[in-house]
């Protein structure tokens, strides 16, 4: 087959009942049914490209579709696969058009297995997690034949679901079962966003989506430039992932915590032999044989990284990045990206991704923008309040969100005593402070590997107090932030933020390097986007989960580089950044499991 890419036609050309689902269930064939293309245009236009008459085109099918909106003609931009009546001819057409950029042979992107698990195989590979990565990890090994256990110290889906409403709605927070902790990970209550940045020359972010649309996401998902599921559908998706896992011999263990690993040292080399799980529904406490630990464990788990740095796992402090969500409406977002064509039901829901670099050195970007959404809470802490976006498949909420972050370095960490055990408690956090005098001593610029957590933690027990001490969020309008005036009273743009936003001054939720390079930021980014500095936008505080505040080094068989056994991944061991980039990380690791037990 030929692909051909950059194939344009005008927003007039595709067809105008373009389904948009609804939300609710139950959800009927006809709301599965793919997105309709203009295909006898695009056969025209590609046949017109390649030189040929259209009649020769067999058949032609949309890969991608994404919009080209820098001009006032707003276009429709395909990238497509064409199969020819003669394939002499397309191999003609091939050979021929050698080197151009954008016509070449589809690439295989079939997926296939690496290994069968070994008849003989004494001990179950062990997945740590069930989010995007843990999912797709235990997903892979159980199709090779590894019937993996998988441990989430969360709820089922649905449970976890009403926890979380627990929160939003009645200030009631489940510290095991919430946005970051369950099935499904912290991705379920987000936008369901299914893109990403990642070098991917296996085509395995295809694969993660194929198999989503066979566990019942939109079949669009493949098509779209920029697709996503939202958190309703999401629900539905994971349920039936982890139903084939069950079936291909998986088991699935919820409410399992994972408490303590053991290590043992022969030879110099460090090997995990068995992990101590809390079964949190009898209190009983159990030790599990493992010898191949995928550590699928998100950006959350902070007693786990804890103990496994006190095991002696290597652990690195990483960057991050930490901010408020910023909400507008909507329909100011769509009239500013997609001008006289905003409302447009092809097009659906804007969404827009900023960045600027303020002169104090900092870069401040938008992050996980959420078009027709909300924001939510998204703590997994008592006294604590983290923000997060969210947007249902149908995007039709009246505002637009996303994160408005600033980029942080671990030297921007506080590792001083006090830090530490306002952090982690006086025994562990006079240990930490201890070592991470030690490290400075050995070095001026060393950062301990727990130390992003101080800072987590300072800022969201800060943003607990300024909200009120009932997981009601901080907030401010844009105009007053800007010229560091507190708020009292609201305009046009309404918060979405559950359980409630306590209007203020924001200026002490953040280091005053991030204030000012926000301050800086919102009419900067108000030039690109008119009407996005506008004086009733609202800003809701704090965002802090923005990735993992520490990586765990790996080799280049996926293990621990110092603990065999262990394969550390995802979002949590600061390996993704995102649904998909995390999804794909976990294939990778159910891969490394599969050859290295072969």
């Amino acid at each position: 087959m030929i692909r051909l890419t950059e194939l344009k036609l005008p927003l007039s050309a595709l067809p105008v009942l373009v389904r948009r689902a609804p939300d609710a269930p139950p959800e009927t064939d006809a709301d599965r049914a793919p997105v309709a293309h203009p295909l006898q245009a695009l056969q025209r236009l590609g046949a017109q490209v390649l030189g040929i008459d259209p009649a020769a085109i067999a058949r032609l099918q949309v890969f991608k579709r994404s919009f080209d909106a820098r001009k006032a003609e707003l276009l429709a931009v395909f990238i497509v696969d064409i199969r020819l009546q003669d394939p002499g001819l397309e191999a003609t057409l091939l050979a021929h058009f050698h080197g151009n950029p954008h016509i070449g042979p589809t690439p295989d992107m079939a997926y296939q297995l690496v290994a069968t698990a070994p008849a003989d195989l004494a001990v179950r590979p062990v997945v740590v997690g069930f989010g995007p990565c843990g999912m797709f990890a235990a997903l892979t090994l159980a199709q090779m034949g590894f019937r993996p256990i998988v441990l989430e110290r969360g709820r089922k889906v649905r449970e976890r679901t009403q926890d979380t409403w627990g929160l939003w709605r009645k200030h009631v927070l489940n510290p095991e079962s919430n946005v970051q902790f369950g099935e499904g990970g912290a991705g379920t209550f987000s936008d369901g966003k299914l893109w990403s940045q990642i070098k991917d020359p296996r085509h395995l972010g295809r694969r993660v989506m194929t198999e989503l649309v066979n566990f019942g996401a939109p079949p669009e998902i493949l098509v779209e430039a920029h697709p996503h599921i939202g958190t309703f559908k999401l629900v539905k998706v994971v349920e039936a992932l982890r139903e084939r896992i069950i079936a291909l011999g998986g088991e699935i263990r919820f409410e399992q915590r994972v408490m303590d690993i053991e290590v043992e040292t022969a030879s110099g080399t460090r090997q995990v032999r068995a992990l101590r799980v809390l079964d949190q529904t009898t209190g009983q406490t159990s030790t599990l044989r493992a010898d191949q630990v995928v550590l699928a464990l998100g950006h959350s788990a902070r007693d786990t990284f804890a103990m496994l740095h006190a095991r002696g796992v290597a652990v690195l402090a990483k960057p991050f990045s930490v901010g408020f969500r910023i909400e507008h409406p909507q329909s100011l977002i769509d009239r500013a990206l997609w001008g006289r064509h905003a409302g447009n039901p092809v097009l659906g829901a804007a969404a827009y991704k900023l960045v600027h670099h303020a002169r104090n050195g900092r870069a401040v970007y938008s992050f996980c923008m959420c078009p027709g959404g909300t924001v939510v809470a998204a703590t997994s802490e008592p006294g604590r309040v983290v923000t997060n976006g969210m947007s249902q498949y149908s995007r039709n909420e009246r505002n637009a969100n996303a994160g408005l972050v600033v980029g942080i370095e671990p030297m921007d960490y506080p590792q001083d005593a006090a830090a530490f055990i306002e952090a982690f408690g006086p025994a562990a956090g006079m240990q930490y402070a201890q070592e991470a005098l030690e490290l400075r001593a050995l070095d001026a610029q060393a950062v301990h590997p727990l130390a992003g957590i101080n800072l987590q933690r300072q800022l969201e027990s800060n943003a607990f107090v300024l909200g009120g001490g009932n997981f009601e969020a901080p907030g401010q309008l844009v105009g007053e932030f800007i010229r560091g005036e507190a708020s009292s009273s609201l305009g046009d743009v309404l918060p979405s933020y559950q359980p409630g936003v306590k209007l203020g001054d924001l200026h002490r939720a953040l280091p005053d390097y991030a204030i000012a390079a926000l301050r800086e930021a919102l009419p900067a980014f108000g030039k690109k986007i008119k009407g996005f500095d506008r004086e009733d936008a609202v800003l809701t505080g704090v965002e802090t989960r923005t990735s993992s505040p520490l990586r765990m080094p790996r080799g280049d068989n996926f293990q621990s580089i110092n603990t065999a056994g262990l394969y550390p991944g995802g979002e949590g061991a600061g390996y993704a950044g995102g649904i998909l980039s995390a999804a794909v990380d976990g294939i990778k690791l159910a891969e490394a499991v599969a050859t290295s037990a072969g």
